[in-house]
């Protein structure tokens, strides 16, 4: 499908959807911290693209802190700059401060003018320019090689925004041609890479994925996956959130997780939504789901610390109230 809306990424974006309006459910109250330990196997993070206004390092000491097992680093000029000098050098810096805190990782490259200070995720991988596409792929190589330096789980990527005047076929010809050396260097760092569908993007949903790798010539799981962002799923999903998981997993290397209502593109803090999350960690633990589960709240960065404090209790009580077994059956009941 063609993605001709100019808005993408973390913007508010108002998807159409007849079935708009889905019932909303009870959040667990998280107004105080109260980190927990549960008996889940979920590791939750936090994107470092919602703590823009601390420094890296000070950054994955909170989330430490917090008892984050986990980041979503984004590669940008304030975090890990992929485009400054000493890049394998800095980055052994930040091996050496993830493996001091205990904290694993994984690499996301939606950082929005990190190649052009001018066009928010510009260039992409379906740029007109050959020679832009190119500097799109060479980022993600970069951030492959990084990935396997910081022994990260996965690197993160999407499609972008099908440009004016452009066929579905010769985007999605132009995808695969640019994502076939990154494919390469994933296989040679043994680093997965885990496409997002990203809303208004030319792979926008979990169908287009399937697309993707049937383009690619079905390339094995354990080398081309999914990121799957929860919120997504109930913004624009045929199926609900819950089921997206059970659809995805074969292929799930990374997961982001946030708020959202159905047919609106905004990413929420827990509870602004419509998600019912203890049912989605349940059915992430279900399948054997052992990546990051990573918050992801791009546009609060102003309020990173306290939302990254708040999210944490969140996830742990949703993550506690999946664990619990239903009540056995009454004795001597109707069968």
């Amino acid at each position: 499908m063609s993605g001709t809306t100019p808005r993408s990424g973390d913007d508010e974006h108002r998807i159409h959807d007849p079935g708009a309006g889905a019932p909303s459910s009870a959040a667990p109250d998280t107004s105080t911290h109260d980190p927990r330990p549960t008996s889940s196997p979920l590791r939750f993070g936090y994107g470092t693209n919602g703590l823009t206004d601390l420094r890296l390092d000070d950054a994955l000491g909170l989330l430490a802190e917090l008892g984050y097992a986990g980041v979503g680093l984004t590669l940008d000029h304030m975090h890990l700059d992929p485009l400054a000098p000493d890049l394998a050098a800095r980055t052994r810096t930040v091996a050496r401060r993830l493996e001091h805190l205990g904290l694993t990782a994984t690499v996301e490259t939606g950082a929005r003018y990190v190649l052009d200070p001018r066009r928010k995720h510009g260039p992409s991988l379906l740029d007109p320019d050959p020679e832009r596409r190119a500097d799109r792929v060479r980022l993600l190589i970069r951030a492959v090689q990084v990935a396997a330096d910081l022994g990260a789980h996965a690197v993160h990527c999407f499609s972008g925004i099908t440009p004016p005047d452009t066929t579905d076929d010769t985007a999605w010809q132009r995808l695969a041609d640019a994502l076939g050396p990154v494919l390469d260097a994933a296989s040679g760092a043994g680093v997965p890479l885990a496409v997002e569908p990203e809303p208004g993007h030319l792979l926008s949903c979990l169908a287009d994925f399937h697309r993707l790798r049937h383009e690619l010539g079905d390339p094995e799981p354990d080398l081309l996956g999914l990121t799957l962002d929860i919120g997504h799923c109930q913004c624009l999903e045929p199926l609900p959130p819950v089921d997206c998981v059970r659809a995805a997993a074969p292929w799930l290397h990374h997961v982001q997780i946030e708020d959202m209502r159905r047919g609106v593109h905004e990413h929420l803090p827990f509870g602004d939504g419509e998600i019912d999350f203890p049912p989605v960690l349940d059915a992430l633990a279900a399948v054997g789901y052992r990546g990051l589960t990573v918050v992801e709240l791009p546009r609060h960065s102003h309020a990173g610390p306290d939302l990254a404090a708040r999210s944490l209790d969140f996830l742990s009580r949703a993550a506690e109230a999946a664990a619990v077994p239903s009540a056995p059956p009454a004795v001597g009941g109707t069968p």
